[in-house]
C-alpha cells in the first residue's frame, strides 16, 4: 500500500538509534513493535487467571534433588 506521509526531521534520530537506513523500514519496524507490544499487553490480562495443570520440572527434564 502506497501512502504519502509528512515526516518530522527528528525521524533521523530513530534511524541512527535503530541503525536502519530507510525511513520506510523505520516506520515498518515501529508499527510491528506497536503491534507486538499491544499483543503482549493483552496477554498480561490473563496473568494468574489460567490454571495449567503442568509440572515444569517434568517438562524441562529436571529431577527433584530433595
Amino acid at each position: 500500500m502506497r501512502t504519502t506521509l509528512d515526516l518530522p526531521e527528528n525521524l533521523k534520530e530513530a534511524m541512527k538509534t535503530t541503525h536502519i537506513q530507510t525511513k520506510t523500514k523505520v516506520i515498518i519496524t515501529a508499527l510491528e513493535e506497536l503491534i507486538r507490544k499491544s499483543k503482549i499487553s493483552e496477554l498480561k490480562r490473563f496473568k494468574g487467571k489460567v490454571d495449567l495443570d503442568i509440572d515444569l520440572d517434568i517438562i524441562r527434564g529436571r529431577q527433584c534433588r530433595y
